[in-house]
């Protein structure tokens, strides 16, 4: 299996953070892909195959998860996913981002996109770029028939934890904010789908699951120093807490790379 990252155009860069690509045009055994926290949400397309062998062609919405969704895939495996920023889930879809925590929901039914017949576009179309092109003309669908405004508070807060890796003090931001720590936690189960601290807790992993998984790193010790853990068995903990596996059983799965 190959897994490429994309990095997205300038029309949608301001509600998109980064694109996946997985594809296998021949899977040699059915697997069960884990799609890990990462703590942001995701529009994927995803073409493969079921236990059957029936075609499996959805355009989906996955919400901010804790436990890793289990992708199941078998024969063929194309996945297309679009993490958007985390705060742009009311914003594009209108409901709380706390309804769809752990869930995922199939928006290809919804839309614009069932006007559009985007995921009969997606199957037919003759390539990757184009695929990507449709989605990015969804995207700015969604942009362009938004709830409401965007809450600047919230922007401000993923901002400031994303750039510090999930180590910046939550009572620091709440400060900043003149709000109370009850206000802040509901601001951030509206539009992020999480509490304050776990999405905190998602942001300090990723950016070490992302070190790890690129295999930058000598030991795992120098992994869980640099992240704000207390020692290789915190890192550990707090993997299989995200990951369901140890580090050296995750790597047994990990799909081959390409720029």
């Amino acid at each position: 299996m190959k897994m490429r990252s994309i990095v997205p155009g300038i029309a949608v860069s301001s509600y998109v953070h980064d694109i996946i690509v997985l594809e296998d045009d021949c899977l040699l055994q059915d697997m069960a892909i884990p799609l890990v926290a990462k703590g942001y949400p995701s529009i994927v397309f995803q073409s493969t195959r079921n236990k059957n062998r029936d075609a499996v062609e959805q355009l989906v919405l996955y919400g901010q998860n804790v436990q890793p969704f289990q992708l199941q895939a078998s024969g063929n495996l194309l996945v297309i996913a679009y993490f958007l920023h985390p705060y742009l889930l009311k914003y594009f879809f209108g409901f709380n981002a706390r309804e769809i925590k752990d869930l995922c929901i199939d928006i290809g039914v919804m839309r614009p996109a069932k006007s559009m017949n985007l995921v009969e576009q997606l199957v037919n179309a003759p390539s990757l770029p184009a695929r990507l092109q449709l989605i990015d003309d969804y995207v700015r669908k969604l942009a362009a028939a938004s709830h409401g405004q965007d809450d600047k508070a919230i922007i401000w807060s993923t901002r400031v934890i994303l750039k510090s890796q999930g180590l910046v003090s939550l009572k620091t931001l709440q400060s900043e904010l003149c709000v109370t720590e009850r206000t802040f936690q509901r601001l951030f189960e509206s539009h992020i789908g999480l509490p304050p601290k776990l999405y905190r807790k998602i942001c300090q992993f990723n950016a070490a699951f992302d070190q790890f998984s690129k295999g930058q790193y000598k030991k795992l010790t120098d992994i869980a120093y640099n992240y704000g853990y207390a020692d290789q068995s915190h890192f550990i903990r707090v993997f299989k807490e995200f990951t369901l596996l140890t580090p050296s059983d995750y790597l047994k799965n990990l799909p081959d790379k390409q720029d």
